[in-house]
């Protein structure tokens, strides 16, 4: 068995009614903190309330939409001088990114191009980070597990992160009763991105024992919990998709990602489509493109993968990508051309994908002219 690591959150609370415990405790990090939320700050009320109530000096910024450099940059002018103890973010993803590369950052008086992949520098981070609380409020990107701030950069045309170790949240508190009622688009764009999270680690290159044992239960649970999402409200199915989010945001933090997120790294930059709905459009296609070419035990895990959108959604394992993708359509999610990818970039998209972090777990080695391919299947 070859050696590994684990890396993951220092705590976690899973369940129903655990989000009630957050303000108590939130208190032994510190008198002040600074709390992120949504676009929408009545949402996050109840938090600032409860703090308030237990004497805690919050100050409270809003994450509109996925962060972007010049988002990050004005609530480092903001936070910096409120000298926040803790940072605590509650909200869907891009919440907790922001939140995530706040924590890292204000305690340093660098630039956060210093420190961002591929368009900075990709220095190390200058001080520790404050600690960082997630309490997501959607299914999807695993960020409370993660140990990376996925940033865009409007002038470069790419979404890039911000990496440390460090980064990983104190305490991660996950309670599916948060996303009750998540709108239906929300729901299928960040269902996919969950589903898409645990299949990449699981066939990655640098999957281990670790990560085999949360991903490979999670794959056939986060399937039929967004089957069943898509048709009724279930309280069941909202519990069984908000833990395979977590369960891959552990995993792609031990075994990387692939081709799925390479590509959509860069599509992000280029589009303000949401991340989970580029994931999903991008998924049955990277899967018949990876299968194509595998061998062996890759080979054999992506075969698995198959068989379980097969048991979900019908047909026979062979066209289990094609299934995926026709179900994904029919449900509501739009193509990459809808989502304001246009063919002329394709080519341009797959160059960039290349050099990207995600790339480096993909099971089989893929050229530009490969992921041009996908990039067509999935318009």
């Amino acid at each position: 068995m070859p050696p590994f690591a684990i890396a993951m959150p220092q705590r976690i609370l899973f369940g129903r009614g655990e989000a009630q415990k957050a303000p108590t405790l939130l208190a032994p990090f510190g008198p002040r903190g600074l709390i992120i939320h949504g676009a929408s700050a009545a949402r996050a009320q109840w938090l600032l309330d409860a703090l308030h109530a237990a004497g805690i000096e919050t100050l409270a910024l809003p994450c509109p939409s996925e962060p972007t450099l010049p988002m990050l940059d004005a609530a480092l002018a903001r936070s910096r001088p409120f000298a926040p103890l803790w940072v605590a973010s509650l909200g869907g993803g891009a919440a907790l990114d922001l939140g995530k590369a706040l924590a890292a950052l204000i305690p340093a008086s660098t630039h956060p191009l210093d420190h961002l992949e591929l368009v900075g520098k990709g220095l190390p981070l200058a001080a520790p980070p404050l600690p960082f609380i997630a309490i997501p409020t959607t299914a999807g990107t695993g960020a409370e597990a993660t140990k990376n701030a996925v940033i865009g950069l409007p002038d470069h045309g790419r979404k890039v992160s911000l990496r440390d170790d460090r980064m990983l949240a104190r305490l991660a508190i996950v309670d599916p009763a948060l996303t009750d009622h998540t709108p239906r688009a929300t729901t299928l764009a960040s269902g996919l991105d969950a589903i898409t999270q645990v299949i990449e680690p699981y066939v990655s290159s640098k999957a281990t024992p670790f990560t085999d044992a949360l991903t490979a239960p999670a794959i056939p649970r986060g399937l039929a919990a967004l089957k069943r999402l898509m048709e009724a409200e279930d309280p069941d199915a909202r519990d069984a998709l908000a833990h395979t989010s977590l369960t891959g945001g552990i995993a792609l933090a031990n075994a990387g990602l692939g081709a799925v997120h390479g590509l959509a790294g860069v599509i992000g930059g280029l589009t303000p489509a949401p991340h989970g709905a580029i994931c999903g459009a991008l998924l049955a296609p990277i899967l018949r493109l990876n299968r194509a070419q595998a061998t062996g035990e890759t080979a054999r895990r992506l075969d698995t993968v198959f068989h379980h959108i097969a048991q979900t959604f019908g047909g026979t394992p062979d066209t289990a990508p094609e299934t995926l993708a026709r179900w994904a359509r029919a449900s509501g999610l739009p193509g990459l051309t809808a989502q304001g990818l246009p063919a002329s970039l394709h080519e341009e998209t797959a160059q960039a994908a290349l050099v990207s972090s995600s790339m480096k777990g993909n099971p089989v080695p893929l050229t530009a002219q490969d992921l041009t391919a996908a990039l067509r299947s999935a318009a």
